[in-house]
């Protein structure tokens, strides 16, 4: 009896679960968890902007005050890469499973991710001018970086470009899993197994030696965009659910709706 008990509460919890695949379910979700996202992301950005300005050292590797456009280069350019993932996964779902939330998740996600991508190749800039003495170079780091931005606007704006949401959902989703590539390239642009083979202004990615405070400020700042990506996605989500959904009846008897 006991084993039977547990089997259905198993079952129980994952039908509860599943039952936020729906778009109607998982609205309201959304819009509990938003302010808990926005009220963990705005303090974590301020307190590694302010630990980044005023607890970190002087010069760090010769360089100078400059140094510190790190904190958000470096998170911008983590959240570029894991929000691409995060598109292709939640696309791949849609694909197998044809689910309408997945293809909307993954909607939802690209903009942030292009915002982030050009983030970093916009601090990438200052941080070359200042370091390097050139605002570009078509080092194999910033050249697939350009690529991955690329892919984010190509998702987006094939999804426009297609008038039927099914077909537009499915076409942008097969570029986003082949664009996938980019990611892995990007990592092993700096990181590959032969340094003498990376022709690239970037140093090789290594925390090892890197400084506690610098590394508090940004880890907490990579964290903070973290959390603000949640709460736009799922802010950018809940209006794309609408948009698709605004012919069903519970849309219909939303109260921001109904006013």
């Amino acid at each position: 009896m006991k084993q039977g008990a547990h089997a259905n509460q198993g079952v129980h919890v994952k039908l509860n679960l599943f039952r936020f695949a729906s778009p109607a379910a998982f609205y309201p979700l959304a819009g509990r968890l938003i302010p808990w996202f926005w009220a963990l992301a705005l303090p974590s950005i301020a307190f590694a902007l302010y630990w980044g300005f005023f607890h970190t050292p002087e010069i760090l590797s010769e360089q100078k005050q400059y140094y510190r456009i790190i904190f958000p280069h470096v998170g911008a350019a983590w959240m570029s890469m894991w929000l691409y993932v995060v598109m292709v996964g939640w696309a791949a779902v849609g694909l197998v499973f044809n689910t309408r939330l997945s293809f909307m998740m993954a909607s939802a996600t690209a903009p942030t991710g292009a915002l982030f991508t050009f983030l970093a190749l916009w601090t990438g800039a200052f941080w070359g001018k200042t370091s390097w003495g050139t605002w570009w170079d078509w080092d194999p780091r910033m050249t697939s970086e350009l690529i991955l931005l690329f892919l984010y606007i190509g998702y987006m704006a094939l999804q426009s470009a297609i008038d039927d949401t099914r077909r537009a959902d499915r076409a942008a989703a097969l570029l986003a899993i082949v664009g996938l590539i980019c990611v892995p390239i990007i990592f092993w642009s700096i990181n590959c197994p032969d340094p003498t083979q990376c022709a690239a202004l970037h140093q090789r990615s290594s925390l090892e030696h890197v400084e506690r405070n610098i590394l508090v400020a940004m880890f907490v700042m990579a964290f903070g965009f973290w959390m603000y990506s949640f709460a736009v996605i799922l802010m950018r989500l809940r209006n794309i659910i609408l948009a698709r959904e605004r012919h069903a009846s519970w849309v219909m008897q939303l109260p921001e709706v109904g006013r």
